[in-house]
């Protein structure tokens, strides 16, 4: 549940502008201040089962959205990518091939980015 929970936020913060404004809430409700099904149902006055029904219809969507825009999956390359540079950099005074090799498989990604 809890790895369900961080992709979700991920996603949600990669996504959310997609959202209407009660998606939006719903679900910065649920998963980012951690209101239950009926807190939430209470506070917007709907029943429990129109909350999660909600919250399960947008989770699909943001998944949606990220089979294909991609978003999060790039980051977290890009992140890996990041780590693997400072990696190179603690281990050697100047410039190596494996961070040559590393930085041109982060300008392809981004260059992937914006086409």
């Amino acid at each position: 549940m809890l790895e369900k929970t961080v992709r979700m936020n991920a996603l949600f913060d990669f996504y959310q502008p997609l959202l209407t404004l009660k998606q939006q809430k719903y679900m910065e409700l649920y998963f980012l201040d951690d209101y239950s099904l009926g807190e939430i149902s209470e506070e917007f006055d709907v029943s429990r089962q129109a909350v999660y029904d909600n919250i399960k219809r947008t989770g699909v969507m943001l998944e949606e959205y990220e089979d294909k825009l991609e978003l999060y999956r790039k980051y977290q390359l890009r992140m890996a990518y990041y780590r693997q540079l400072r990696n190179n950099e603690e281990e050697h005074d100047s410039p190596s091939p494996g961070l040559i090799k590393t930085i041109q498989a982060l300008e392809k990604l981004e260059e992937e980015g914006t086409t």
